[in-house]
């Protein structure tokens, strides 16, 4: 499978082109990064510092060596992600997301890019958080209104949305389990006078030095408490899920999938 990496000096871009450039299964054709980037015209391996070269130079161009690529990895920004899924689409190239951030009507676009090439779009590509979900889902759908549920994320100070992708995409599974829509029930933060209400789910947002990522959810009974937690070390395992993602495509048509496909959860 031959892979393009979309911003491959970022934290998690370097790591996917490491990852790749491990496997047996993957060739890296192409990284893209973003206009006006010093290092445009490097090669990719000392873009990404991965201690090797890789015969691939840096591009600023997505569009001039798409072809060359059976898909495209992207974790950049919300307006990178957008163009590259503009031309994923316009050249009918497999694309593995793991942007977040983005507004409902910009997921929709994602929604209806499954119609014409295979989308995988995965808020969380770590394993261990896809296997939490489940977990989540099945606290939830056994005890419903007999608990409280609170979401407490800590991510580094760089990340720039909040709550954090993850964490909405846990409160989606938690709030489907109870039969709403997370925007009906979802709280964001509590200050003064803020009696909690039944049958909503909290948020709590942390950003503090380099936090890769926890999320925390708390399921609050009478005289009792269950906390589902999962902390990641580094990025590591996000690059690895996202590699994993990329090679599931190779056997897809178009259509819309998740992690969940992936590890068949």
């Amino acid at each position: 499978m031959k892979v393009i990496v979309i911003g491959p000096h970022g934290k998690m871009g370097r790591l996917i082109t490491m990852a790749a450039a491990s496997r047996n299964d993957m060739e890296l054709v192409a990284g893209v990064a973003p206009k006006g980037r010093s290092y445009i015209g490097q090669d990719l391996g000392t873009v990404a510092m991965i201690g090797s070269e890789l015969g691939v130079s840096v591009t600023d161009d997505l569009e001039s060596v798409i072809e060359l690529g059976d898909v495209i990895i992207d974790f950049s920004t919300k307006e990178m992600a957008m163009e590259v899924l503009e031309l994923a689409i316009a050249h009918k190239k497999a694309l593995v997301c793991g942007t977040t951030g983005f507004h409902p009507e910009e997921m929709q676009k994602f929604q209806n890019a499954a119609k014409e090439i295979p989308m995988l779009y995965a808020a969380n590509t770590s394993k261990l958080v896809n296997i939490m979900n489940r977990l989540l889902e099945l606290v939830t759908s056994t005890l419903k209104d007999e608990i409280d549920i609170e979401i407490l994320e800590m991510h580094d100070q760089w990340k720039k949305d909040a709550p954090s992708g993850t964490s909405k995409e846990m409160g989606e599974i938690m709030a489907h389990a109870l039969g709403k829509e997370l925007d009906e029930i979802a709280v964001y933060g509590r200050e003064g006078a803020s009696p909690r209400k039944s049958g909503t789910i909290g948020y709590h947002s942390l950003r503090a030095g380099n936090i890769p990522s926890s999320h925390t959810v708390f399921f609050g009974g009478m005289g009792e408490r269950l906390e589902i937690t999962h902390h990641s070390y580094n990025w590591e395992c996000f690059a690895r899920g996202a590699c994993d993602c990329a090679a599931f495509l190779a056997n897809q048509g178009p259509g819309f999938y998740t992690i969940k496909d992936v590890l068949n959860l």
